[in-house]
């Protein structure tokens, strides 16, 4: 049966109030904080409607620069906020799910990030080492202990997949975050979180869970150990093994089956 296709109304009015936003973020007049006026307000401001104002809201709260707080008082409304990670995360994993990217491109990204990251967190932990005096080692200092803490949690027996899971994401997040490196700490964050649902999969899978959790977990150990020792070289290498290993598990159940 043929598709009867219809003309459709155009409707642009929305994108226009996204490049009015844009225009004022780049130009240093709105920043991450900084609350955007009523509704009410701002819709005869700009000259549209408030359903074309809210769809351009919603598309900006989509992407984690805005957050909508219904209701009254001092925190209703929208506010201009610095939220990446979820959102390009969400992005990244429809568009794996949608084909857009194999399994392989992930691996690879994957492995090139956080032989990055690793090698960078260990940089970090040596200079730490080597001057406490200022903010920045002392930071990385801090990060590596909330991983210890992550490392610890996973290798209590009572700890099932899902939380391992979920523990083990925050993890290698924190290292890249320790890296120093902030952009670097968000595609980590967004490209382990696209192949989260298959990494879920493959765990639940295991045949012997304990067994693959302290394997799993003696890895993060070492790489943990490595980093702060300042070994970055040999952490990056563990690194790119720990990911292509538990990545083959994930290669023999891509999503098309």
């Amino acid at each position: 049966m043929a598709v009867e296709w219809r003309p459709v109304r155009q409707s642009r009015t929305h994108e226009l109030v996204l490049e009015s936003i844009e225009e004022r973020v780049l130009a240093g007049e709105l920043k991450a904080g900084d609350r955007l006026p009523p509704e009410r307000e701002l819709a005869p401001v700009l000259g549209v409607s408030r359903s074309a104002l809210r769809e351009a809201l919603r598309v900006l709260e989509t992407i984690g620069v805005l957050v909508a707080q219904a209701g009254r008082g001092p925190d209703a409304g929208a506010r201009i906020v610095r939220n990446p990670d979820d959102a390009l995360g969400r992005l990244l994993r429809l568009h794996f799910a949608l084909g857009s990217y194999s399994l392989e491109d992930v691996l690879e990204a994957r492995v090139t990030l956080e032989r990055s990251s690793f090698r960078a967190a260990a940089e970090h932990a040596t200079a730490a080492g080597a001057d406490e005096s200022t903010a920045g080692p002392d930071e990385a200092a801090a990060g590596l202990d909330e991983a210890a803490k992550l490392v610890a949690r996973m290798g209590e027996p009572d700890v099932g997949v899902p939380e391992f899971n979920d523990l083990d994401t925050r993890f290698h997040v924190q290292i890249a975050r320790s890296s120093g490196n902030a952009l670097t700490s968000t595609l980590t964050s967004a490209v382990r979180e696209s192949v989260r649902p298959l990494i879920l999969r493959a765990l639940e899978a295991a045949e012997d869970w304990p067994a693959t959790a302290a394997a799993l977990n003696a890895e993060h150990t070492e790489l943990l150990r490595l980093v702060r020792a300042g070994d970055g070289a040999r952490a990056a290498d563990l690194a790119e093994q720990h990911i292509r290993g538990l990545h083959g598990t994930l290669v023999e159940q891509d999503p098309e089956d």
